[in-house]
This record gives C-alpha cells, structure tokens and sequence, in this order.
C-alpha cells in the first residue's frame, strides 16, 4: 500500500513542504514520483519519517539526522536507540515540570506578599532546558536552521548556558507582560520582541515572512507550544501575535 504526500502530511503533522525538502536534500525520498510529479510513500518510508521526527524532537539537527540513519542497518536495533533517548528526554521534562512548578510557586508567593521574588538558587530555574528544540521552529527554513545549529556548533558550554538562561528569562519576561495585561503591540512587548529578532538577525539576515513564519511554528510545533504553555497558558499565542505585530510594524 502507499500514500500520497498530502495523506503522509496529514497523519504525520509535517508539512508537505518539509517533506519535499526532506526529499530534496536526500533524507526521505518517496516510494515513487509519478509522471504528475506527484509523490507516494510506502510503509518503509512512513517507518523512516517516524525515526526522522522522533530525532527532530529530541532535538538533533537534520545533518546529523541524516548520518544516523545511514549508519542503521536494523530498525528494531534503531527504535531502541531512540525509545532510551525519549525515556532520557522524559526525564528532562519532568525536571522541566519541576522548574516551572517551583517558579509559579515562587512568583504567586512574592505577589502574594507584595515583594519582589527572591530566588535563592537562581540555577534551579534552568533545570530541565536546553535549547536543541530552539532550532526545530525554524525547519520550514532550512538555511536558518542551519545558522543555528553552526552557531550551536561553535558555542562553548558556558556560553550555550548562558543564551539558555536569557532565552528562558525572555519567555518568563513576556509572561509576565501578558498576565499584566499589556496588548502585544505595545511597548513593553514589543521592546522584549526586538530583543528577540536582534539576536535572530546575528546569525542570519531574517525577512517578515520568516520571522511570521517562526511566530506560526511555536504554535503549531507541539514541543514548542509545550514549553512556552508551561511557563503560562496562552503565552505561545501571545509570542506568536507579538512577532506577528513585529513584523507588521517594524519589517513590512
């Protein structure tokens, strides 16, 4: 049996566009390309895709996705290889849960009494994240993605700590901006946006159409969404309308 893209699109939740870059860059070619051009997939392609997107969740880049599968020979021996990354990554979400929870915690309890937070061991709020999914936003958008990870690449551990830290104080400063009630097109968020896109815009010279896209994706990439949903509900939204008011403003 096989499966035209648009069916492999929908039961996967990858875009048919991703699949053709997949294609393209020799990572997923289909089962056939028929004289439409159109593309099909069978169930050896469908089991490859799953081990593709089990990769890109856990955060590997599609570089190094693409050697691993190379150098499988049995699928069985290669999903338990990824079943013990996803218990490890399981792991780093339960202590991702922890951090939040204590955060909240610690954030209801200064406003409870009119204080400032205070934070005794300000490395416990980075237990649990890392910035491997920062990249998978930016998928659609190859040479982007690929900025990213040379810049990963070349990052020594103290300072890929440190943009860890600032990305994850970022999302709580917008956090709190949006339980304050301030509209995403005012200052205050939009101050916190440009820092955001200036720091894109280091690695690569990022268009609106780009930047609108990356907004879309933290909603639509379900680890994405998850992380920013854990810090407050709705903040994916309210990141994703603030970059949408960004580029509206500042980039159109």
């Amino acid at each position: 049996m096989d499966w035209p893209i648009a069916e492999v699109a929908r039961m996967s939740g990858v875009t048919a566009r991703t699949l053709r870059h997949y294609d393209e860059t020799g990572l997923l070619p289909p089962a056939r390309i028929g004289a439409n051009g159109h593309r099909s997939y069978e169930e050896h392609q469908l089991l490859r895709l799953q081990q593709i997107l089990v990769l890109r969740a856990l955060g590997v880049g599609l570089p190094e996705i693409g050697r691993i599968l190379s150098e499988q020979v049995d699928e069985v021996d290669a999903l338990r290889g990824h079943h013990r990354r996803l218990l490890a990554e399981r792991d780093r979400l339960d202590a991702l849960a922890g951090t939040v929870s204590r955060t909240i915690a610690e954030l209801e309890q200064s406003r409870k009494d009119d204080r400032p937070m205070a934070i005794n061991r300000p490395e416990n709020l980075f237990e649990g994240v890392t910035p491997s999914h920062y990249e998978d936003t930016m998928r659609d958008y190859p040479e982007l993605a690929e900025a990213v990870g040379r810049r990963a690449a070349t990052m020594s551990q103290a300072d890929a700590d440190t943009a860890h830290r600032e990305r994850t104080a970022q999302m709580i400063r917008l956090a709190e901006l949006m339980v304050a009630g301030h509209p995403v097109d005012a200052d205050p968020a939009q101050a916190e946006i440009d820092t955001q896109y200036r720091a894109l815009t280091e690695l690569r010279a990022v268009s609106a159409e780009e930047y609108r896209a990356i907004g879309r994706s933290i909603i639509d990439n379900e680890t994405w969404r998850a992380a920013y949903e854990a810090i407050a509900p709705g903040l994916a939204g309210y990141q994703c309308d603030a970059m949408e008011a960004y580029a509206a403003t500042r980039l159109s």
